[in-house]
């Protein structure tokens, strides 16, 4: 049944996807910038209806009052496909920096153009990232949120964390609060996994890091929030899922976060 409801969903999913963009795409690119990110919103919503009724997994997001008026930087965990869809209909404006081969995707690529998402060459130096800064200026300058991954790259929940000191580099010349967000979705949306597991988790936004600090202050300050709030989410994920099968790397962090607490 596990495995016949994740295959449902998974048809599901990406005949949402095809289906809107074909539908939707002459409206979409005939509307205004901000009018028309109602169009990938709604589908991000539409995803997260298909795996509470396919899957049986559902969310709750906690801490919304943290998140401050105007330009910010959203530093959530980069566990799966989960974490870059189902929080897009609870952020205003938000921008993007991604590898610029998505960019070349159609259809994908021509909606990222149209909201003014920044391509980057990840092994670019030089001049490519100044340039790469001088747009993400000009977006925040706008007001928007510009959504980074700390890690970079996706990782199994309560693996060894990892984060690229990038973000405060942003962070430093931006100069506007960062917001971290802090979850265990992986465990119900692994990633490159076939099965979505059911049950309940929350998605938990810390209160902004506000600007000012010195980069390795912020860095260090960013890092055990976020590892804090997020073996604390763990503990209390796996607790009120009990049926959840956990990853090595779940397994091993939360068997640790025990013989501590019991110590």
């Amino acid at each position: 049944m596990l495995l016949a409801r994740s295959i449902l969903f998974n048809i599901a999913f990406y005949a949402n996807l095809i289906v809107r963009m074909i539908v939707l795409s002459p409206i979409y690119f005939l509307m205004p910038r901000r009018a028309a990110y109602r169009i990938p919103k709604a589908w991000a919503a539409s995803s997260s209806w298909l795996m509470a009724k396919i899957v049986g997994a559902t969310f709750e997001i906690e801490g919304m009052e943290n998140v401050p008026e105007g330009g910010c930087i959203f530093a959530p965990k980069h566990q799966s496909a989960w974490d870059t869809i189902a929080l897009l209909p609870f952020q205003k404006d938000p921008v993007y920096i991604l590898k610029r081969e998505l960019m070349w995707i159609p259809l994908f690529g021509w909606y990222a153009m149209k909201q003014r998402m920044i391509p980057v060459n990840r092994g670019a130096r030089g001049k490519v990232m100044v340039d790469v800064m001088i747009r993400t200026k000009e977006e925040m300058a706008k007001g928007r949120q510009l959504i980074i991954y700390p890690e970079g790259t996706r990782h199994p929940p309560g693996a060894e964390p990892e984060y690229r000191y990038g973000i405060a580099r942003i962070y430093r010349d931006v100069q506007v609060p960062v917001v971290p967000i802090v979850g265990h979705w992986g465990l119900f949306w692994g990633r490159r996994k076939l099965i979505k597991y059911p049950g309940h988790f929350k998605v938990r936004i810390l209160p902004p890091i506000e600007p000012g600090l010195d980069p390795d202050i912020f860095f260090q300050t960013l890092i055990d929030r976020m590892e804090k709030a997020s073996d604390e989410l763990l503990i209390e994920t796996v607790e009120a899922n009990p049926h959840l099968p956990l990853p090595p790397t779940a397994a091993k962090r939360l068997a640790e976060l025990r013989a501590q607490n019991a110590a």
